[in-house]
C-alpha cells in the first residue's frame, strides 16, 4: 500500500526548481559515493605503517565496529535487512567525528545450503550464483552510503580467506587441552610426555610398542579436532548430518524442515567441552545483554555432582547424578537407546522371572531392543522427553548391582533419556523423580522412600499418587556398608555419601555439561574442504601449510545423495567421494616418508566454520604469510581497561545466534589464544541484538499471502483484488509478499530518507512495523534542512554571517549536547527527534539562518544522513569531507535552561506553574510554592498535612 508523494511531483519541482527531490538526492548520494571510493574516505589505518608516520592519528583511540556477517541471498536484500548495517554505520561516523581511528567493514558469509541447494536443481556451478548475489547485495548497500573500508572486504569463499580457515582447523587437530595448565598445548608436547613416560597411557603401555595406527588412536582421545563413531542427527532428506542446534525442537532441519534420525556415523568432532568451565566464566567480563549470556550458561548447562559406577557383568556402567545422597533410592537403571553398551550387555535369552511387562512382548532381549531403538530413532529429544507422555522402555535382559546397597537392580533402555546428557545413564529414583516414578508404576518397579515426606502422606510409596522432592527433607531408609545418610539434610548427605564413593573407588565428585563436542562434518559439496589425508592404515594426517588452501575440485553433481527422509536407515553418500581423482592421491607429506598414495577427507566444513574467526581477516586482510599481524591484532583487538579479554568493540546483530555462531567463535578464539597466535581470548567484547522491522501480511480466504502493495483498506478493512483479506504483523519476505526493496524507497525519496526512516522507528533493539506511507515523514524533514541553508528558487546558499539570538543558541546547544548523548548510546530514534526540533525551531524563528547554526546542524545530521550533509557542508563552502569533521560540542552555559515551568498541585488538581531556576532546592521551592498568591487563594486557609516537593518541576500540597 503506497501513495505518491507530492514533494516530488512535475509541479513542484516547477516552482522551486532547486528544492530537495529524489531525484536530486540521487544525484548527490551517487556522487558522494563515487567520490568516497575514489578519495578513501573509509580507510581504516592500521598501526604496521600506516600510522607510523602520522603522529596525530596515531594518538587517537581506536574503535572496531563489526556486523554479523551477511549471508548473499539470490533474492537481495528487503528494507529489514540493512537495519543493524544502517545503524552500525551511524555510530561509526560518529565515533570518526570524535576523534576515534574507526574500522568498519562487511564481508560476506559465502558458504553454505541455499546456494547449494540452487546448484543441485539447476546444474550451475554455486560459486556463480554466489558471487552474483554477493555483486548485487554490494551494489545494494553501497547505494545506501554506508562507510565501509572497501580494502578489507572478502568472502569466505575466496581461497585466500579459507585458506586460513584451513590453517585454524589443522591448529586445533594438531592441539590437545591440557586440564593442569588449562590451556590448549600442540599436540607434540603431549607426544613428547608419552614418548618419555612422563605421562602414561591410558592402558598403561608403552608408547614405543604402539603401531602408528594406534598411537592415532591414542592422540584421537585428547585431540581438539578428532573423528569418532557417535550418535549423531542424520537427516535423509538433506543427505546430511546436522549438529543438535541445527535441529528444531520438534526434531526436524531447520533448514527444508526434514525429519531428522539419530544414527552412528564417523564424523569431524570439535572438542569445545574441554573449554565449558572458560566459556562460562569469561561471560562474565563481556559487555552483551544478559538474556544472551543466559541463553549461554543454561546451553553449557554446569551442574556439579558425582560419576558412580554399578558393577554389571565385571564391567561397569558409569551415571552421573547431581544427587548422590538419593543413592539408596535407586531400585533400576535406564540407558540411553543410543547408549554403546545395551547391545554389550543384552544376553540372548530373557532371564528366569523376566516380567512380561518388561519385555515389550518379545521372545528376545536383542528383538526388543532393536525394535525400541528403532521406535525412539524417528523422535525429537524434545519429544523424548515430553513429562506429559507415557513412559516406554524395554528390560535389556541383565541386572547390575547398586554400590551402596549391594541390590540387584533390572537395567532398562528407555527414550525419556538421552545420550547427549551426562554419560546417557541414569540410576532412576522413582520417589524423588516425577519421570522415574511413572516409569517404575507403568513396569511394576519398587518405589523405596529414601526421605521423610513434609506433606503428610507418610513413607508408604504405594499410597503415593507422585514422586516426592524436596531439599529440606530428611534422609530415611540409607544406610549400608560403612555409610549412613539417615536423619541427615540433603548437602550435608551429599558430602558424606561422595566422600564415601570416593574412599571405596566407586564413585568421585565431578562436574558435568549439557554442552556436547560440536560436529563438525557436512556431506555437502559446497563448503571448506578438510585438509586431512588417510594412509593405507586409515591414519589421519594433516596437510603441510604449503598445500594450503586445499579447494574444492569440480564435480558433475553437487548434492550429496539424499534418501526417503523418512528412512532412518540410510547412511550419507558425498559429492566429493564422487571425484575419484581428486580423493585419490600421492602426495609427500614432508614427514620423511617421501611420496605416499592418500585418500583425501570427502566431508566438507559446516557453514559456522568461516564465520568462526572473520573478525581477525578484516584487521589484515592481504596478509599471505600469517593468520594476522601480531602488532595489527592487539591494536585493534587486544585486551585493555575494561576489556580484560579483548575483542571486537561494537558486534551488532540478531539475538538468533546465541548459541551458534557465537559459542562457536568463542571456543576458537580462545584457542588462538592458548596457541599464542592472538591477544584477545574473547572475539566480540560488547554484543547488541538489534530488533527486526516487520510487515504486515495479508491473506486469502485459503490462508495464502497476497501482494502486500495490491491492498487496498476500505472502511476499517483491507481488500485485495475485490476480495477481503485477513491482516497481521509478521516476518517480511519475498514468500510472504510483503517485501519492500531498499532500491524501491530510495528511487522514491532517496538513501538518505530511508536510512532516518529506519533509525527513527523506535529504538535499536525492539522490533517495529514497517509503513512506507510513513517514510515520507523523514524526507520532510531533510527537505526543510534543505531550505534552512539553500534558496529553493535560486539555489543559493542563504546563510548569514550573524550571531544567532539567545533562543537559538539554547536550541542549538541543547540538541548538540542531547544527539551527542544519544549517538553514543545508541538512541538513533530521539537523536532523529532532536535534530527535528532543532530544525523545526530554526524553520519557525524564520529569515536566514546564522552560518555557525547552520554549519553545526549540517555536522549533527551528517553521521544520520551522510549523502545530504557532504552536499550542504559543499555548498556552505568548505573543501573538506564531513566524515573526519569534529563533532559539534555543546556550551554548558546553553544547555542548562535558565527557567523552567513548576506545577503547583492542591489534592492532584493544578492550581499554579512557577517559573524558577533549574538549580532550586526543594526546601527554597516549598517557600515559593506556598508563598504564590494563586497557590494562598486555593488553599483558603485549609491546614496543610503534607507538602511533596520535586524540584525544579513539581510541589503536590495534600490538606
Amino acid at each position: 500500500m503506497s501513495e505518491t508523494n507530492p514533494a516530488v511531483t512535475g509541479a513542484a519541482v516547477d516552482a522551486a526548481p532547486h528544492r530537495y527531490t529524489a531525484a536530486v538526492a540521487a544525484e548527490i548520494e551517487a556522487r558522494w559515493q563515487d567520490f568516497w571510493d575514489v578519495e578513501g574516505t573509509y580507510a581504516a589505518p592500521n598501526p604496521s605503517g600506516d600510522l607510523a608516520g602520522d603522529p596525530e592519528l596515531a594518538a587517537r583511540p581506536k574503535k572496531f565496529i563489526m556486523d554479523m556477517f551477511p549471508y548473499p541471498s539470490g533474492a537481495g536484500l528487503h528494507v529489514g535487512h540493512p537495519l543493524g548495517y544502517i545503524a552500525t554505520d551511524v555510530f561509526a561516523r560518529f565515533q570518526r567525528m570524535t576523534g576515534h581511528n574507526v574500522l568498519h567493514t562487511l564481508g560476506f558469509d559465502a558458504f553454505g545450503l541455499p546456494a547449494e541447494q540452487h546448484a543441485v536443481a539447476t546444474g550451475e556451478h554455486p560459486r556463480i550464483t554466489t558471487e552474483a548475489a554477493i555483486n548485487n547485495m554490494k551494489s545494494q548497500l553501497r547505494r545506501l552510503g554506508l562507510g565501509h573500508d572497501k580494502r578489507r572486504s572478502f568472502a569466505t569463499i575466496d581461497p585466500d580467506y579459507y585458506k586460513w580457515t584451513q590453517w585454524i582447523f589443522l591448529q586445533i587437530f594438531n592441539s590437545w587441552y591440557d586440564d593442569e595448565a588449562n590451556r590448549a598445548r600442540p599436540i607434540a608436547e603431549l607426544v613428547a610426555q608419552f614418548e618419555s613416560g612422563e605421562r602414561a597411557l591410558p592402558d598403561g603401555g608403552s608408547w614405543s610398542a604402539l603401531s602408528a595406527a594406534e598411537r592415532a588412536e591414542v592422540l584421537g582421545e585428547y585431540r581438539l579436532a578428532y573423528a569418532s563413531d557417535a550418535p549423531v542427527n542424520w537427516c535423509p532428506g538433506l543427505g546430511t548430518v546436522l549438529a543438535n542446534e541445527e535441529v528444531t525442537a520438534d526434531g526436524r532441519s531447520e533448514r527444508g524442515n526434514f525429519p531428522v534420525f539419530k544414527a552412528k556415523l564417523r564424523q569431524w568432532n570439535m572438542r569445545i567441552t574441554a573449554y565449558a568451565d572458560r566459556l562460562l566464566d569469561d561471560l562474565n567480563e563481556l559487555d552483551w545483554p544478559e538474556a544472551i549470556k543466559l541463553q549461554q550458561r543454561n546451553w553449557i548447562g554446569r551442574s556439579e555432582g558425582a560419576r558412580v559406577d554399578f558393577p554389571i557383568d565385571g564391567e561397569n556402567i558409569t551415571v552421573f547424578t547431581t544427587r548422590p545422597d538419593t543413592l539408596f533410592g535407586a531400585s533400576y537403571m535406564v540407558l540411553a537407546p543410543e547408549h554403546p553398551l545395551v547391545e554389550k550387555f543384552t544376553p540372548q535369552e530373557w532371564p528366569e522371572g523376566t516380567r512380561d511387562v518388561w519385555t515389550g512382548g518379545h521372545a528376545t532381549p536383542a528383538e526388543a531392543v532393536a525394535a525400541y531403538r528403532a521406535q525412539a530413532a524417528s523422535k525429537s529429544d524434545v519429544e523424548r522427553q515430553a513429562e506429559a507422555k507415557d513412559k516406554t522402555g524395554v528390560f535389556i535382559g541383565s541386572y547390575a548391582t547398586n554400590p551402596v546397597n549391594g541390590d540387584r537392580i533390572p537395567v532398562f533402555v528407555a527414550d525419556y533419556v538421552l545420550m547427549g546428557y551426562g554419560t546417557g545413564a541414569i540410576m532412576a529414583v522413582p520417589c524423588g523423580d516425577q519421570r522415574d516414578f511413572e516409569f517404575a508404576r507403568a513396569f511394576e518397579l519398587p518405589i523405596r522412600a529414601i526421605v521423610e515426606p513434609t506433606d503428610g502422606r507418610g513413607t508408604d510409596t504405594s499410597t503415593w499418587e507422585g514422586a516426592f522432592g524436596s531439599y529440606d527433607a530428611k534422609i530415611i531408609n540409607s544406610s549400608g556398608d560403612g555409610v549412613s545418610l539417615d536423619g541427615l539434610g540433603v548437602v550435608e548427605a551429599k558430602a558424606r555419601i561422595t566422600e564415601w564413593l570416593e574412599r571405596s573407588g566407586v564413585g568421585r565428585g565431578t562436574v558435568n555439561f549439557r554442552l556436547r563436542d560440536w560436529l563438525f562434518s557436512r556431506q555437502r559439496y559446497w563448503g571448506e574442504p578438510f585438509p586431512i589425508v588417510y594412509d593405507e592404515d586409515g591414519v589421519a594426517h594433516s596437510l603441510p601449510e604449503s598445500m594450503l588452501p586445499l579447494e574444492l575440485p569440480e564435480v558433475e553433481d553437487y548434492s550429496p545423495r539424499t534418501f526417503d527422509p523418512d528412512d532412518a536407515d540410510t547412511r550419507p553418500e558425498t559429492p566429493l567421494s564422487r571425484n575419484e581423482d581428486w580423493v585419490n592421491v600421492t602426495l609427500d607429506l614432508g614427514d620423511g616418508r617421501g611420496p605416499r598414495a592418500y585418500r583425501r577427507e570427502t566431508n566438507t566444513m559446516p557453514n559456522w566454520a568461516g564465520s568462526c574467526w572473520y573478525e581477525l581477516r578484516y584487521l589484515d586482510p592481504h596478509n599471505s604469510e600469517k593468520l594476522v599481524d601480531p602488532e595489527i591484532e592487539r591494536y585493534w583487538m587486544g585486551p585493555s581497561e575494561g576489556r580484560p579479554h579483548g575483542g571486537v568493540d561494537l558486534y551488532v546483530g540478531g539475538a538468533e545466534h546465541a548459541v551458534l555462531h557465537l559459542l562457536y567463535a568463542r571456543f576458537w578464539s580462545k584457542v588462538l589464544f592458548d596457541l599464542g597466535h592472538v591477544s584477545s581470548a574473547e572475539p566480540f567484547h560488547k554484543l547488541f541484538n538489534q530488533g527486526m522491522i516487520q510487515a504486515f501480511v495479508y491473506r486469502d480466504s485459503r490462508g495464502f499471502p497476497v501482494t502486500a502493495v495490491e491492498v487496498e483498506e476500505r472502511d476499517g478493512a483491507y481488500y485485495h483484488q475485490g476480495e477481503k483479506v485477513s491482516r497481521l504483523l509478521g516476518k517480511m519476505g519475498k514468500s510472504l509478499k510483503n517485501s519492500v526493496t531498499p532500491e524501491s524507497i530510495c528511487a522514491e525519496y532517496g538513501a538518505d530518507t530511508l536510512r532516518l526512516y529506519e533509525m527513527a522507528m523506535g529504538p535499536l533493539d525492539v522490533s517495529r512495523p514497517w509503513d512506507t506511507r510513513a517514510v515520507v515523514g523523514q524526507f520532510r524533514l531533510l527537505q526543510r534542512l534543505w531550505r534552512n541553508v539553500v534558496d529553493e528558487a535560486t539555489g543559493e546558499v542563504t546563510v548569514v554571517d550573524t550571531e544567532p539570538g539567545e533562543d537559538t543558541l539554547r536550541a542549538l546547544h541543547k540538541a548538540i549536547d542531547g544527539v551527542r548523548q544519544d549517538l553514543e548510546g545508541m538512541r538513533f530514534n530521539t537523536a532523529i527527534a532532536k535534530v527535528t526540533e532543532l530544525n523545526n525551531h530554526l524553520t519557525k524563528v524564520g529569515g536566514p539562518v546564522s552560518r555557525s547554526v547552520a554549519e553545526a546542524l549540517v555536522l549533527l545530521v551528517a553521521p544520520l544522513a551522510p549523502h545530504v550533509a557532504e552536499e550542504l557542508w559543499r555548498k556552505l563552502g568548505h573543501t573538506d569531507s564531513v566524515v573526519h569533521r569534529d563533532f559539534p560540542v555543546a556550551d554548558p552555559a546553553y544547555v542548562v535552561d535558565e527557567a523552567v515551568t513548576c506545577v503547583v498541585q492542591i489534592k492532584g488538581k493544578v492550581k499554579a506553574r512557577l517559573e524558577v531556576s533549574p538549580a532550586i532546592s526543594d526546601e527554597e521551592l516549598e517557600k515559593v510554592a506556598l508563598g504564590d498568591e494563586k497557590v494562598v487563594a486555593a488553599l483558603a486557609g485549609a491546614p496543610i498535612r503534607k507538602v511533596i516537593v520535586r524540584a525544579p518541576k513539581l510541589v503536590n500540597i495534600v490538606t
